[in-house]
């Protein structure tokens, strides 16, 4: 695997994993709100 390969790997993973965890705190808050 070259290192371009690899680096585009990790950036579309991050951007992923950004992504969920945002979505998820998104939820949390909406459903803090409700109580």
């Amino acid at each position: 695997m070259s290192v371009e390969t690899a680096l585009g790997l990790m950036i579309s993973f991050g951007s992923f994993t950004a992504t969920l965890i945002f979505g998820i705190l998104t939820l949390v808050n909406k459903n803090d709100k409700k109580k």
